[in-house]
């Protein structure tokens, strides 16, 4: 009997601190998948530019307000039991964001974004020992992401083909960073296509081929989608990604005309009507036979910088002009062709024809600068390929 009575208050005691132990994990539990998703959210947002950390910080304030702890969106006061989110810290490098070294990298270099998120939990039973006052404690926890190591496997990505300029360069493939390409589609004969201002050389591309003939849109309607925004998800995933050292054949329809065609085939064209949404909505009479054109264009807004820059970290806008676009062995319109990597340009108004990119361009011409690979890509693997030396990642949670 004494036993018992003795006996019984420990239990009490240490029931009660099972329950406010589950209460501390509960709440570090609920902080810890909020800071998660405030840290990859604003890590999307760090494109290379010097307006990209303002973007990250606003990224995960408007992520905050989706995730709730004690009743209230993450960073509200209740009254009692308050929560907090510092500002992202903002590293160029992985081993300074591990170390703690945040806060140093310019917005231009970031590439990771460290979220610390804080909260007061009311306790019931510890409150009764010494070191806990108000019967509250504070809880903290803290989130990591960043930039992955290079995609082997790039989704959502334009389906835009280019060679190298030097096949010896594994690192940028002979492109120049900050330069200026006149892309024009690839013709047989002559002349060849002329410079589309302000480009400096002419960069031929081939359209590879998506055309997924299980999806409810039909060619038309891929194209300018793909041209839009990148080739989109699919029940077959392999129309929506590419994958290096993997074999890919052009798009059929999207045929090489003679450079004296007055022409390009109408699958490019199609495809140029979505880039141009990039920049406005368009208006050329060749886009108008596009099906679900109307509703197609509502879904891809312009972006919010349409100027042209002669440095990419002036770029203000959210990456809606940057391509993301396998590099192949060779542009074949009969033959397979081998990606050998992905690397990304910032679409550039031309100067010539005071426009973004116009659909009804006789070589399918647009003008885009070299930026390397410092843009996430949305979604990719990082298996299936010997790691690659370079090229775009994706967002990630390393803490």
């Amino acid at each position: 009997m004494h036993f018992l009575v003795i006996l019984g208050p420990v239990l009490l005691g240490l029931i009660g601190f099972a329950v406010d132990l589950g209460m501390l994990y509960s709440a570090k539990g609920e902080l810890k998948t909020g800071a998660s998703a405030m840290a990859l959210a604003a890590a999307q947002q760090l494109i290379g530019t010097d307006a990209a950390a303002t973007a990250a910080g606003t990224a995960a304030q408007i992520t905050s307000n989706n995730y709730y702890f004690n009743g209230f969106p993450i960073g509200q006061t209740t009254g009692n039991l308050n929560s907090t989110v510092s500002d992202p810290e903002y590293s160029a490098s992985l081993a300074d964001a591990l170390g703690g070294g945040g806060g140093g990298a310019s917005s231009a270099s970031s590439r990771y974004a460290r979220v610390t998120v804080t909260g007061q939990v009311q306790l019931l039973f510890w409150s009764l020992i010494p070191i806990v006052s108000d019967r509250r404690v504070t809880v903290q926890t803290t989130a990591l992401a960043g930039i992955s190591a290079p995609l082997c496997q790039a989704c959502s990505i334009e389906p835009f083909a280019v060679t190298p300029l030097d096949a010896n360069d594994m690192t940028d493939f002979g492109f120049t960073r900050g330069t200026k390409y006149s892309f024009a589609y690839s013709c047989s004969g002559t002349p060849a296509p002329p410079l589309l201002s302000p480009g400096t050389q002419t960069v031929s591309y081939l359209l590879l081929n998506r055309w997924d003939q299980m999806s409810s849109f039909d060619e038309s309607s891929q194209a300018f989608q793909d041209g839009a925004g990148g080739v989109p998800g699919s029940t077959n995933s392999a129309q929506a990604c590419f994958r290096i050292n993997t074999s890919e054949t052009i798009w059929v329809s999207a045929t090489v005309n003679a450079c004296t065609a007055t022409a390009v085939a109408a699958t490019v064209a199609d495809s140029m009507c979505g880039m141009e949404t990039r920049f406005e909505t368009p208006t050329a009479a060749v886009c108008s036979t596009i099906s679900n054109i109307d509703t197609l264009t509502s879904i891809y807004p312009a972006d919010t910088d349409i100027m042209d820059h002669d440095v990419y970290s002036d770029y203000t806008g959210a990456g809606r002009r940057v391509i993301t676009i396998p590099v192949v062995d060779q542009l074949s319109a009969s033959d397979s062709m081998m990606v050998l990597g992905f690397r990304q340009f910032l679409v550039i108004p031309s100067q010539a024809t005071q426009s973004s990119v116009d659909p009804t361009d006789r070589y399918g011409r647009f003008v885009a600068m070299y930026i390397g690979s410092v843009v996430p890509v949305k979604q990719g693997r990082l298996d299936g390929c010997q790691q690659p030396p370079a090229g775009p990642g994706k967002v990630v949670l390393h803490l």
